[in-house]
Formats: structure tokens, sequence, C-alpha cells
């Protein structure tokens, strides 16, 4: 299942390791890329899982989308 975060509060490369580091670590997630504004998700994972990993790298999910 492919899901689309959009996220505030990243505005350079380095928040975008962050956020790469943070969804690393979250079960379920196959694959993932992530550029400044936004995470494309392929895995198993739930919507509060992700926004959770990205809320504690500080920063904000603005949606989820399921594709």
């Amino acid at each position: 299942m492919k899901k689309e975060v959009k996220i505030e509060g990243m505005s350079c490369g380095h928040c975008v390791m962050h956020v790469k580091e943070a969804l690393s670590e979250l079960d379920g997630v196959n694959n993932f890329d992530v550029e400044i504004g936004k995470a494309v998700i392929d895995g198993d994972v739930s919507d509060d899982a992700i926004k959770a990993a990205i809320d504690e790298a500080g920063y904000d999910v603005v949606e989820i989308i399921t594709k």
C-alpha cells in the first residue's frame, strides 16, 4: 500500500535526513522516498505510526493520502 504524506516544516536536506531516519525505524515500511515537504511510503504501516514518527522527528504531518 502506498501513502503520500504531506509534511510541514521541512526546508532543507538536513530536514529530509531527519524524516528518513524516523521512517526507517518503522516496522512495515518496505520502501520510502522523502523530498522537502513530502514523503511517499510503500508498506503496511498505520497512519498513526507515520504521524508519530514524523512528529517525533520535529515536523508536522498535514495530510496522509492512501493510494
